[in-house]
């Protein structure tokens, strides 16, 4: 752990600004899958006690990015190459279903908020911001989600998504699949927008595929 690159915690929401920083650090590899999380050092390097910190590595666990091991405490969870192939397919099936219902099922004023994300997320991109351009991404695959109008799809979507944050992340290292998963998103919101549930699902399965090639080498 770099704990030079880390900046103290802001207190004006002190729970969610945890959450966030410790996620980001995952997200980014400053805390390394396998990694145990010492929380004194981790503490101190954030400015904050135990007892915040402690409940902010619980919520953490309960969205499956770190695992609370008794005697040894948190342990940044590491994903096989199975594990991640699997989720994967997964992520497919319930994607290319929620934007089917999401062409058919969204209003023209939710799908223009699809669209803010997207042109704030290319603005990130053009500025070469890559983690604030991440958490647009990942917002952006959570919105189609949630307009499917289906709850439990949404809420499994949900759940495979925020364990793969750091595999999703590096996908994105090299300059030319960064472009490629650019070009992708730009399909996907055409397709929203023209309301084409099977190009935009045809569009979700290739960006997923694609998100397998260029994590696979690097898992």
């Amino acid at each position: 752990m770099n704990e030079q690159a880390i900046l103290p915690v802001v207190r004006h929401s002190l729970h969610d600004e945890l959450v966030e920083r410790i996620r980001d650090m995952i997200i980014e590899g400053q805390l390394a899958a396998g990694e145990r999380i010492h929380e004194g050092q981790l503490g101190l390097a954030l400015g904050v006690s135990r007892t915040p910190l402690r409940e902010a590595l619980k919520f953490v666990a309960s969205e499956g990015l770190i695992d609370l091991v008794p005697g040894r405490g948190g342990i940044v969870r590491r994903l096989t190459p199975q594990d991640v192939r699997n989720m994967l397919d997964v992520l497919t099936a319930l994607e290319t279903l929620a934007g089917r219902l999401a062409c058919r099922n969204a209003t023209d004023a939710q799908i223009a908020a699809v669209r803010d994300l997207h042109d704030r997320m290319m603005g990130f991109y053009a500025e070469r911001q890559r983690l604030e351009y991440y958490k647009l991404n990942q917002a952006i695959h959570t919105a189609i989600a949630a307009l499917s109008g289906n709850d439990f799809l949404a809420a499994m979507h949900g759940s495979i998504q925020s364990r793969l944050k750091r595999i999703r992340f590096i996908g994105n290292e090299s300059p030319g699949h960064w472009a490629s998963a650019v070009r992708e998103h730009c399909e996907m919101i055409a397709a929203l927008e023209r309301r084409d549930g099977e190009a935009l699902a045809e569009v979700l399965t290739r960006h997923v595929e694609e998100t397998w090639s260029r994590v696979r080498p690097v898992i």
